[in-house]
């Protein structure tokens, strides 16, 4: 066990530093107390097998008592409910419940059929990315085609696409965008889905929030509250990670030249690559947060009942028990069962949906340009500073 400098890696902005500091800590042991933004203690997991246990143990359950750094305490309880009753924060018998009834709307054929559609959008996108010869494809392509994506998938007009994205970007960095801002955002997105709800409710069409509106298990449906949450997270989770792996997939492949012109002369490799991209440079730092019930050992280090304790995704990956020689990019990996997207009961529902978008995005991008190359050195690059989230600020290419 070790004492880590309060409130790192998750303030870290420098481009490399949140994955080197995760990977120094996974070297360092699986299981280190540190101090969150928020100035409380917190627990964080970075070894591979004690994290896969982790993510599985019934004795680490989801409760709103370690959710502070998403504003608990600032954010009127009515606000805060109509944001947070959904699926990631509930455990069983309620997990079961609210995940059943969203998988029923949810379904791998209505993420299917959205591949030409995900493709069209990306071509659009790249029609006017081409009209330069510099871009930043954070803005420009990485997170304008996620945020399309999964608006049209639960028919969010496209006059109110900006105001979801911001609202969620606050929402996700927490209390260090501040209480105001935050209050302000999480208020904002509550407003306009309790709107969208009820528009779905009124006059149904053929999308995802009206599925989830008309979801029914027996007499058992999902409440207003857990519909406008369901929303929220479908919304966020759906386009802030898949942001994240399309940035850090084209910085990690533009700075592994070799990867890159193996992925150019062997593009059936683009599925295998997507896998490996999440696992080097995955687009979250951590798991949400969990609460220990009782005393647990992990790792050899006993953790009391009633502590913080946080699964880091990002270090588990890069351990020699995740996979042989971690901290190389290998596009050809078959020995890659990472944790980019969780494990147990709340891995991530909607994996099929970013793996789909990541290799059209990546796959698209790499075919038409080329000569795509960073714009400045990699080390001046940055991060979002957030306690979840592991993405970049800008990635500025040229692209001929």
């Amino acid at each position: 066990m070790t004492e880590t400098a309060a409130q790192m890696p998750f303030v870290a902005t420098d481009g490399l530093q949140p994955r080197a500091s995760y990977a120094e800590l996974a070297a360092a042991g699986p299981v280190h107390c540190i101090v969150l933004p928020t100035g409380e203690p917190a627990w964080v997991i970075t070894g591979y097998h004690e994290v896969r246990r982790a993510l599985n143990d019934p004795r680490l359950i989801k409760s709103e008592t370690v959710t502070a750094n998403f504003g608990r305490d600032v954010l009127p309880p009515e606000i805060f409910t109509a944001m947070t009753s959904h699926m990631l924060n509930r455990n069983p018998p309620d997990h079961t419940r609210l995940r059943r009834l969203v998988t029923s709307a949810f379904t791998r054929r209505r993420i299917e059929r959205l591949a030409p559609r995900i493709q069209q959008i990306t071509d659009e996108l790249l029609d006017i990315v081409d009209t330069a010869a510099q871009a930043d494809l954070i803005t420009s392509f990485a997170l304008p085609l996620p945020v399309a994506v999964i608006c049209e998938l639960l028919g969010v007009p496209e006059s109110r696409r900006t105001d979801l994205h911001d609202w969620s970007t606050t929402f996700v960095t927490g209390m260090l965008a501040g209480p105001d801002a935050l209050v302000a955002a999480v208020t904002g997105m509550v407003g306009y889905l309790r709107e969208l709800v009820h528009a779905k409710r009124t006059a149904s069409a053929d999308d995802l929030l009206s599925a989830l509106v008309a979801a029914r298990d027996g007499n058992d449906r999902l409440s207003e509250d857990e519909l406008t949450s369901m929303a929220a997270l479908l919304i966020i989770a759906g386009h802030e990670t898949t942001v994240n792996l399309i940035g850090n997939g084209v910085q990690a492949l533009l700075t592994h030249p070799d990867q890159l012109a193996l992925l150019r002369s062997q593009p059936e490799l683009l599925s295998a690559a997507v896998e490996e991209l999440l696992r080097f440079d995955g687009p979250l730092q951590v798991a949400t947060f969990r609460l220990s019930t009782e005393p647990i050992e992990i790792g050899e280090v006993t953790i009391p009942a009633g502590e913080i304790v946080i699964a880091g995704l990002l270090a588990a990956n890069q351990t020699q028990a995740c996979t042989s020689q971690p901290d190389t990019l290998d596009i050809a990996r078959t020995d890659n069962p990472h944790l980019a997207f969780g494990h147990g009961i709340h891995h991530c529902l909607g994996a099929p949906l970013a793996r789909l978008e990541g290799q059209i995005a990546l796959g698209t991008l790499l075919a038409r340009f080329p000569q795509l190359r960073l714009a400045v050195p990699a080390e001046q690059l940055t991060r979002r500073p957030g306690v979840l989230m592991n993405g970049l600020t800008a990635l500025p290419v040229v692209l001929r």
